[in-house]
């Protein structure tokens, strides 16, 4: 079966499409710019191989319909093209960020579905009406696939109420749903999961520490396979430093800000947002170019490095405290599989909970799942890539053959 894999925003659309015989991908795209003055379509044919070919075309996009025919355009091309026809596409899995607690599971998109990921817009105004475009676009295209939604806060569902409730009065939790949802489910799950894979072992066995570190970041605690704890709460703003947002505050800083430097709730919003994390320390959110600032001496540029590691390593010892056993550590994502003088900085001075990082593994470049820890390090640490793409396109395939 050819899935095709859709992560619809507001005004772009990224899209895989994969033949699951072996994992393989055919495409991979990103429609962006949509409903602006010029908008871009940049798509890899299959990628990986000596065929592979890159498509780019500029024109107004008007809607994402617009942008999706322009890709289905490509993909069907009769001399270059992927696939002969749009029927090739015998399903597409959905990003959806946010189920609230109506999903615990990947589900075939139905009309009640849809009403209940509409529900939950409130709970994810930037990102339910922007996946919901992407799903109404390929029912359209697609009439003949089946459409499943894949949810970013599916595999937190699992947390227990005294992980995920704030003490905060009852009736907000009961009313508005305000409790903690975490994020970036799909990696955390897919990591953990390709973790039990090197290790050969049962997930289900495992407690695990799983560590998305990109733009955005976030951590996991896994027992026995399940998320029982995460560092992202009611939003994407809680928890690690990361690339623009804050994570972890005094809530009293809001309060402080409105009386003291006259700001309103949305000035302080995006302040903490967008204007925060490692921009804010250092004005920079790249930790490449952190990196370079601080080999020419700036000071603002180490200590935003340092700030981020040590609230990962305050997290990280969170979560060996709820978990009790850990058997593994696991980094991914852009900053996670890619630097490793943030996973040093991590994990340092953790030696004493049995972590032990060989420093030349750790050095390497990889590309695959790789053991970076000592041998006789009690708690084994990973770098697994992750790939969200493959994982929804898993949980798609899973749905299907219920």
């Amino acid at each position: 079966m050819k899935i095709l894999v859709i992560n619809s925003g507001s005004s772009s659309i990224k899209f895989q499409l994969l033949d699951m015989a072996h994992e393989s991908v055919l495409a991979s795209g990103l429609v962006e710019r949509i409903g602006e003055s010029q908008g871009l379509i940049k798509c890899t044919l299959r990628p990986g191989t000596d065929k592979a070919l890159v498509v780019e075309k500029m024109d107004y996009i008007a809607d994402h319909t617009s942008g999706m025919r322009l890709a289905v355009e490509i993909l069907t091309d009769k001399d270059q093209g992927v696939i002969a026809d749009k029927s090739d596409v015998g399903a597409v899995g959905h990003r959806v960020v946010h189920g609230g607690e109506d999903f615990h599971q990947p589900t075939v998109i139905t009309s009640e579905v849809l009403a209940a990921i509409e529900k939950n817009i409130p709970l994810a105004p930037l990102h339910n009406p922007a996946n919901m475009d992407g799903i109404r676009v390929a029912q359209e295209l697609f009439g003949g696939a089946i459409q499943v939604a894949v949810f970013d806060t599916a595999f937190h569902q699992t947390i227990p109420p005294h992980a995920y409730h704030y003490a905060l009065p009852y009736e907000l939790y009961e009313k508005e749903r305000v409790r903690r949802y975490g994020f970036h489910g799909t990696s955390h799950k897919f990591v953990a999961g390709e973790c039990a894979k090197v290790k050969g072992r049962p997930l289900e066995e495992l407690n695990l520490i799983t560590i998305h570190l990109g733009n955005g970041c976030s951590m996991t605690a896994v027992e026995n396979g399940r998320s029982v704890d995460t560092s992202l709460g009611f939003t994407p703003l809680e928890g690690l430093v990361m690339g623009t947002r804050s994570g972890d505050v005094d809530p009293a800083i809001h309060a402080f800000l409105a009386r003291n430097c006259n700001m309103d709730i949305e000035a302080i919003d995006a302040l903490l947002n967008k204007d925060s994390g490692l921009k804010g320390l250092c004005g920079m959110n790249d930790m490449r170019d952190i990196h370079a600032a601080i080999t020419a001496g700036n000071e603002r540029a180490k200590l935003a490095l340092a700030v981020q590691t040590y609230r990962n390593k305050k997290y990280i010892g969170a979560f060996m405290a709820v978990l009790g056993r850990v058997d593994a550590i696991i980094f991914t994502a852009g900053i996670g599989e890619n630097d490793e003088v943030v996973r040093a900085m991590s994990l340092q001075g953790l030696e004493p909970f049995g972590i032990s990082l060989d420093r030349e593994a750790n050095s390497r470049r990889m590309k695959n799942p790789t053991l970076i820890s000592k041998k006789k390090s009690r708690v084994q640490v990973w770098v697994i890539p992750t790939n969200e793409e493959l994982a929804i396109a898993r949980e798609t395939r899973t749905v299907l053959s219920r």
